[in-house]
């Protein structure tokens, strides 16, 4: 019998069953619409041919941010894919330095202008370098969830993944030893419906993969990835469980996919103009927007001042990653083979 928990949001005052404030869900907004427009910059750096590759979160960032917000920055740890666009930002990466990582500069701080784009990290903010192969992530998190455990440090690990990547061996492995052990983690299968062009009826047996969690004792959570604040109650509950030694949990968060898997990709050869635009309703940053505005937290001339300071804010940050040196071709073993200490 499934164990699959479903949320919603709740409350007559938006955010206030929460513990949350104007402020805060003014900040999450922020957040939504910044990683958004990031994203959409990406996509045009990369049409007009500065940048090589581009692997979008447009759609995803509602669920991202709102659990991610959860965690203690600096204390605990994130370890994302190749979509984290928002969940990195959330977490204290700048767009500066996303971008840094795009164009591939010298002071990148995700691999020093030696990774593809997609592969996010940064040491001073606790997240773990992007794994290349799909679902290691998972074991990653579940690594690091077992050392904060044997060292008493209170940290929790979130890691997020594809529903097409928890069909590989290194999440059930991940969820298993999580399982086994009780482990200070939440893993999050960010379903969007397609692993590449491949829908996800021919991908998995169960229309919910949070079902999954029951074989390896541990609770299973269905949530809206496009109901912001369902997603903040799921993943603090996720996070607050974890840190009092109760275990692991799985969150399934529905997101969309508003592009293509990636900039190579074209969506529109696999998916009919009526899914795509239905798919554009669960579009998670006007609903939010919306929310905001009925229940009066925001208002269009400051949702106005919002926008003008996000683009101030990626066009900054354009200027000043392409303006930044690339790496040093005299640099490129560094960090491949062992260098022993002089």
């Amino acid at each position: 019998m499934a164990t699959t928990e479903r949320t919603k949001a709740a409350g007559s005052r938006l955010g206030v069953d929460l513990g949350l404030s104007d402020r805060e869900l003014l900040e999450i907004y922020r957040l939504i619409a910044l990683s958004r427009a990031l994203d959409e910059r990406m996509w045009t750096l990369n049409r007009a041919g500065k940048v090589p590759f581009v692997i979008s979160g447009q759609g995803h960032e509602g669920a991202q941010v709102a659990i991610t917000s959860g965690l203690r920055h600096g204390h605990d740890w994130l370890v994302p894919y190749y979509r984290s666009v928002a969940a990195v930002l959330t977490f204290g990466m700048t767009p500066r330095e996303i971008l840094l990582a795009l164009y591939a500069r010298a002071p990148d701080p995700s691999s020093g202008g030696r990774q593809m784009p997609g592969h996010y990290g940064g040491s001073a903010y606790n997240i773990l370098s992007t794994s290349s192969p799909v679902a290691t992530q998972v074991l990653h998190a579940v690594g690091i969830a077992f050392a904060a455990k044997l060292r008493r440090t209170d940290q929790v690990a979130l890691t997020s993944l594809g529903e097409g990547s928890s069909n590989q061996g290194d999440f059930h492995e991940g969820l298993n030893f999580a399982g086994i052990h009780r482990l200070p983690v939440v893993i999050m299968i960010e379903n969007n419906g397609y692993a590449i062009s491949v829908p996800a009826s021919i991908e998995c047996a169960i229309e919910d993969l949070a079902e999954r969690a029951a074989g390896y004792a541990m609770p299973g959570v269905v949530v809206d990835g496009a109901d912001v604040l369902a997603c903040f109650r799921a993943g603090r509950a996720a996070i607050e469980r974890a840190r009092r030694g109760e275990g692991p949990t799985l969150i399934e968060a529905k997101v969309t996919r508003l592009t293509g898997h990636s900039s190579d990709d074209q969506q529109t050869k696999y998916r009919a103009p009526e899914e795509i635009a239905a798919q554009r309703a669960r579009d998670p940053l006007p609903r939010f927007r919306e929310e905001l505005l009925g229940a009066g937290v925001l208002d269009e001339e400051a949702d106005a001042r919002l926008g003008a300071e996000v683009r101030a804010a990626i066009d900054d940050a354009t200027d000043w990653a392409e303006a930044q040196p690339d790496p040093d071709p005299a640099t490129a073993r560094r960090h491949v083979y062992f260098e022993p200490e002089a």
